[in-house]
């Protein structure tokens, strides 16, 4: 495996970190605990130390199930908890932005409680909150660093305005935004932002909501509250677009590294100028099995021209992340 610094600390991360919002069930169709506990165990084994949750995940499922694997485990020390605040739901579970101090106070002592800890390695603004100044927002995740609740100060889903605004009252490590092979908007902005800053990137949707796996099909249908029922790239007629690139890339991916679409997906991720660490999402332990043939071989300038013009050619409507935006406040 290979291993990051976080700008700024002491913290090593594995380059491949494991994403936990499936795990949580919430919009992808409910989960299986003691399937999602032995993923986490196994990602552990393969040598991924980072594990990236969320309160949100499952509303506090996730979090629990990322807790109870360490305990049964007996490592916390050896294993980095990524996790987040500034999101609230209701009972009916409708979601909304609040980065509020008291909103931040309460989320963090309710994580810490669900993950069974004393301390958080890496917590991150989930999303921006434009009814909370940034100065309050940062003001208090920089209290927390400074008593040692968390080690490392991030934001996830921020454009470069608004981490400039963050940055005036707060130290700030880490970014989370979204980025894969479909999903490419953080070239323009966050990626160059981030390299000019020192600031490391956890980069989620590694595989595009399964898309990169390469085994969707045109009839593969989705079950519950799996949020691929809504997502615009699942839906006809850039569903097929999407679907023929992944075809081809699969193809180029046989052809010139004997692996497959998967592997091509993250290794392209980390081979990218600015990307640290890709977030692997994962809910059973089988969907770990390629991460050992992601590592020992890169791609060159050639190879990302090449990926690059099958993409061109295929998907002739491309469509962003947009839709997975929280409101930013109750209605």
């Amino acid at each position: 495996m290979d291993f990051v610094y976080v700008s700024g600390t002491d913290i090593k991360a594995s380059r491949i970190a494991l994403g936990t919002w499936a795990i949580g069930g919430w919009m992808w169709g409910g989960t299986e605990e003691q399937q999602a506990v032995n993923t986490i165990r196994t990602a552990l084994d393969l040598g991924i130390n980072l594990i990236d949750t969320a309160p949100v995940y499952g509303f506090g499922k996730s979090e629990e199930l990322v807790g109870r694997a360490l305990v049964e485990s007996g490592n916390r020390d050896q294993v980095i908890i990524a996790t987040k605040t500034g999101l609230e739901w209701d009972d009916q579970g409708r979601v909304v932005r609040n980065s509020s101090k008291q909103r931040i106070l309460r989320e963090i002592d309710d994580s810490l409680y669900r993950l069974h800890t004393d301390y958080i390695d890496i917590y991150q603004i989930h999303w921006p909150d434009p009814a909370t100044p940034f100065e309050e927002t940062a003001e208090t995740m920089n209290d927390l660093y400074r008593k040692g609740k968390i080690k490392a100060i991030g934001v996830s889903n921020y454009n470069p305005q608004q981490m400039d605004g963050f940055k005036k009252y707060s130290e700030l490590h880490v970014s989370q935004p979204p980025y894969n092979l479909f999903e490419r908007k953080i070239e323009d902005d966050v990626l160059p932002y981030c390299i000019d800053n020192n600031i490391t990137t956890l980069v989620y949707g590694s595989l595009c909501r399964g898309l990169l796996t390469g085994r969707m099909q045109k009839d593969t249908k989705f079950k519950g509250d799996d949020l691929r029922k809504i997502d615009p790239k699942f839906q006809q007629p850039r569903y097929n677009q999407y679907l023929k690139a992944v075809t081809r890339l699969d193809e180029y991916a046989q052809k010139n590294f004997g692996t497959r679409v998967i592997h091509l997906a993250i290794r392209w991720l980390l081979d990218r100028p600015g990307v640290n660490v890709a977030l692997w999402g994962a809910r059973r332990p089988d969907q770990l099995d390629p991460v050992s043939d992601i590592l020992g071989w890169k791609l060159d300038e050639s190879s990302m021209e090449s990926v690059d013009a099958i993409l061109k050619e295929t998907v002739i409507d491309p469509v962003g992340p947009e839709f997975m935006a929280p409101p930013a406040s109750s209605p």
